[in-house]
């Protein structure tokens, strides 16, 4: 007598067996979702939203792990190295994945071979904030303190490399203006010195520093994109203030250890997707400030490629060094 476990046994021994009998991948326990950043920035929060949501999909929990530190080196570093069987994957952007490639003389990892992508999730817009005592109503206010006393000024990053890093040191290159770096791990402990008056001024992700911006807490002087965003339709973008050339945005995305067997990638590429394409998802994600966009690996690989080549060049223009 045929059962179903003796059918199933003998089809999949079959040769007529095809795709459509393949059995998909199902993780074998709860997934390690790492975030190379301390937990309240903007990155993690978007990792949470998602994990959130494919965790049901996929029967297994999903754990944001938050290790921080290097420049976003040490937990995608971690990333590279653990045993690439599905159940460990991060969320990185243009830095991890990007530019400590050209940035960190020693990042221990290589952001295109030693990762598949899973899936490209958007991009953050950056924003000028300034801390609410200091002298400045414009953009064109800041360029001339930063003038009138060089290096006097400091801004903060989310770190060495970092998006909110390089799009200030071109923005320096093509004003003529030289403030001090404060490099620092990532965006929630940013936002709190310059809310403490420690920082003078940030080109942050919009994501980063909306709340505090609406709360009051910080001031908004010019967005770095070619329009105004919708969210802050009161501040002007940097070339409606006469700098041109300045404008930078910072990707973000899913990866996988290179090696991780295709099945598995192609499970949670398709299952992140479908959380990235939800209007529920998408309409949360929104509220931070980052506009997703999503883009499957085939798409993904060589717009990544692109990006590391155009930040290369951002570098290159700003004047800035590996390993500064």
């Amino acid at each position: 007598m045929l059962n179903r476990r003796t059918f199933a046994a003998g089809l999949a021994l079959s040769p007529f067996a095809g795709p459509a009998f393949a059995q998909a991948w199902e993780p074998s326990g709860p997934i390690k979702l790492v975030v190379a950043y301390p937990a309240g920035g903007p990155t993690d929060a978007i990792a949470r939203i998602v994990a959130a949501d494919i965790a049901g999909r996929l029967g297994q929990q999903v754990v944001v792990e938050n290790v921080s530190g290097a420049s976003g080196a040490i937990g995608t570093r971690a990333v590279a190295k653990a045993k690439p069987d599905g159940l460990t994957i991060t969320f990185g952007n243009n830095q991890t994945h990007g530019n400590n490639m050209f940035m960190l003389r020693e990042p221990g990892y290589d952001a295109v071979k030693d990762f598949a992508p899973l899936a490209g999730a958007g991009a953050f817009e950056h924003v000028f904030v300034v801390k609410n005592d200091l002298p400045a109503k414009t953009i064109q206010d800041v360029i001339k303190l930063a003038k009138e006393k060089p290096g006097a000024l400091n801004y903060g990053s989310t770190g060495v490399g970092s998006g909110s890093h390089l799009s200030t040191e071109l923005f320096m290159a093509r004003t003529g203006t030289k403030m001090t770096h404060i490099p620092y791990r990532g965006a929630a402990p940013l936002v709190q010195d310059l809310i403490g008056g420690r920082v003078d001024i940030s080109n942050s992700t919009l994501p980063s520093v909306l709340a505090q911006i609406n709360a009051g807490k910080m001031r908004a002087l010019a967005i770095g994109s070619a329009k105004r965003n919708p969210k802050l339709p009161d501040v002007p973008t940097l070339e409606e203030q006469g700098v041109t050339g300045a404008n930078a945005a910072s990707w973000a995305a899913f990866f996988a250890p290179a090696a991780t067997p295709k099945p598995a990638l192609d499970r949670l590429s398709a299952e992140i997707l479908k959380s990235l394409k939800d209007p529920e998802i998408v309409a949360k994600i929104d509220k931070l400030g980052f506009t997703v966009d999503p883009r499957d690996p085939a798409a993904f690989r060589p717009y990544q490629e692109q990006e590391i080549a155009t930040w290369v060049k951002i570098a290159k223009d700003a004047g800035v060094q590996p390993g500064e």
